[in-house]
């Protein structure tokens, strides 16, 4: 069969939209264009996206991440959002449960509901989602050290709201190699982690079959300071070495890869990041065919989300942002991303407003309904300048993979913890950082009201204010939380968790729910997890 009958008999099976698929002014568009012998959509190595209709089937979800103060505050938020025309929620929660600890520690005190939704218990979690049919809304919830316990929490609140499993969609972050690498909120060594990691991608794959337990996340690298080539490479490099720590647990290489998913970043140099998506698809595609033996076409179609780049915003003249936003927005579709969220204008100063939030929600459903991008898969395919970035990024992705493998002794999940162990991931990102510092100092690069164009249009918009009797009122919540358990239950649910955590053959996924159940908080499982894995502390590049 060749190329476009290969993509002809996959676009005759897919449902389509009701929508006029022509221009403005009712020019007929063809699904795709390109010659007989080339790419398309939905077909190896799936450069042009990874399904033959891409939006003419759906539109990418609209996921917003939203999350400040208490779980009911969110509750609220996430309602606004859906009533907004939202379809997929995105959780975003504060610093204090980031990094496993509860909103009654003592270096929480000042960050409870700050940057995020503080959650402490399975309750804060059912308030969060009260209201909201977890059968039908996909929900994704950004978190990664802390990421098995709170899934815990979810999957009770299903389980206690008469929700199946089997139900469940969505997506959590689980990306623990890039916290090492970039964001910083790790709190076990390397390697219990990923076995953590792993337990919760093996336990998906047989309870929750349409639950996404990993989002390999480029963007927090990205958002460091790396360039659009580290973010592709080491991005990619994290995914393999989860398929090395799966396949470890004795999963086949198609029972878990299907449901693995991407999370990348959107930046403002716009055919660059088209080209670092194409890249994106293509790479995995072949590495999971070739080296990591994958036969089903889902273990090899790479899918993702993403979201606009935050370290683009700019607090001088910040309703620029509304532009930066928009235009990064629309590489993320031209790229065929499956999910998107966009930043508010506002946040490089501060949470954003729900004014903020709506207009971000806004730019997407532009993109969708008013410039007809979607009716038509890869519209940039076959550019000569994008088809050559596409090939020069995946080159120099190829570069970093043979680095790594050669660290790891031919294995990437050696190679990728053994850099990270000697900083090289880290001093790597901040080269390329102060490169680009270098790039705006001497105005190589402008960045507009920052070092270009500083004249005026500084007036700041109202920002949201977090309320110092959020943290009290979480504080008084958990405390009440603590009074009303079972304590000889939540001891006996301590003691499994630390039993299970000492023998590397169980997988934690039971016992952090049934912990989850019984009340234990999200720091006292991860202390208890902490007695048997240890702590880490960063160390610097030698």
């Amino acid at each position: 069969m060749d190329h476009r009958a290969e993509w002809e008999a996959g676009y005759a099976r897919s449902p389509l939209r009701d929508v006029p698929f022509e221009t403005i002014s009712g020019i007929p568009l063809a699904p795709v264009y390109g010659p007989d012998d080339g790419e398309f959509p939905g077909v190896w190595p799936y450069t042009r996206g990874p399904y033959p209709s891409m939006y003419r089937s759906r539109l990418w979800t609209m996921r917003q991440f939203a999350g400040f103060g208490t779980a009911r505050d969110t509750n609220r938020r996430f309602k606004e959002l859906l009533a907004a025309g939202g379809n997929g929620l995105s959780t975003a929660f504060d610093m204090p449960t980031l990094l496993g600890r509860d909103s009654d520690d003592p270096l929480a005190k000042g960050e409870v509901g700050r940057a995020g939704v503080a959650i402490d218990t399975q309750d804060d979690m059912a308030v969060l989602f009260e209201g909201i049919p977890l059968g039908s809304v996909s929900t994704s919830m950004t978190i990664n050290s802390a990421a098995a316990v709170l899934m815990a929490m979810y999957i009770g609140v299903a389980d206690a709201t008469g929700v199946d499993r089997a139900a469940l969609s969505g997506t959590i972050q689980n990306d623990i190699l890039k916290e090492y690498q970039a964001q910083k909120e790790y709190v076990f060594p390397p390697r219990p982690s990923v076995r953590l990691a792993a337990d919760l991608i093996a336990f998906c794959a047989a309870e929750l079959p349409r639950w996404h337990p990993v989002s390999v996340s480029g963007y927090h690298i990205r958002e460091a300071g790396s360039t659009a080539v580290q973010e592709l490479a080491f991005t990619l490099a994290n995914g393999f070495a989860y398929v090395e720590a799966a396949r470890g647990e004795g999963l086949a290489i198609d029972e878990f890869a299907p449901r693995l998913s991407f999370f990348f970043n959107a930046h403002i140099d716009f055919f660059e990041e088209i080209a670092k998506y194409r890249a994106a698809r293509r790479i995995w595609a072949r590495w999971l065919r070739d080296r990591y033996g994958a036969s089903d076409p889902r273990s090899m179609q790479l899918r993702f989300h993403t979201q606009t780049a935050g370290v683009s915003l700019t607090a001088q003249q910040p309703e620029v942002n509304l532009a930066r936003v928009a235009i990064e927005a629309l590489a993320g579709v031209l790229g065929g991303t499956q999910s998107l969220h966009t930043d508010a204008y506002d946040e490089a100063l501060a949470l954003p407003t729900e004014r903020a939030a709506r207009l971000a929600l806004r730019t997407q459903q532009v993109i969708a309904e008013e410039t007809g991008v979607p009716h038509v898969a890869d519209p940039l395919g076959g550019s000569w300048y994008v088809e050559s970035l596409t090939d020069e990024l995946e080159a120099r992705a190829e570069d970093v993979f043979a680095h790594l493998l050669e660290a790891g002794s031919g294995s990437m999940l050696d190679g990728v913890i053994a850099c990270i162990e000697d900083g090289w991931f880290c001093a790597q990102i901040a080269d390329a950082a102060y490169e680009f510092q270098t790039k705006l100092a001497d105005r190589r690069w402008i960045l507009v009201g920052v070092n270009g164009y500083t004249e005026g249009d500084d007036d700041l918009p109202p920002t949201l204010y977090i309320d110092p009797a959020v943290e009290a009122a979480q504080l008084e919540s958990l405390a009440r939380v603590r009074r009303a358990r079972d304590d000889d239950r939540v001891r006996r649910c301590l003691e499994r968790l630390r039993r299970d955590a000492a023998d590397p053959t169980v997988n934690l996924m039971p016992a952090l729910i049934e912990a989850a159940a019984a009340r234990v908080s999200v720091g006292e499982a991860m202390a208890a997890l902490g007695e048997v894995f240890g702590t880490w502390l960063e160390r610097s590049a030698v």
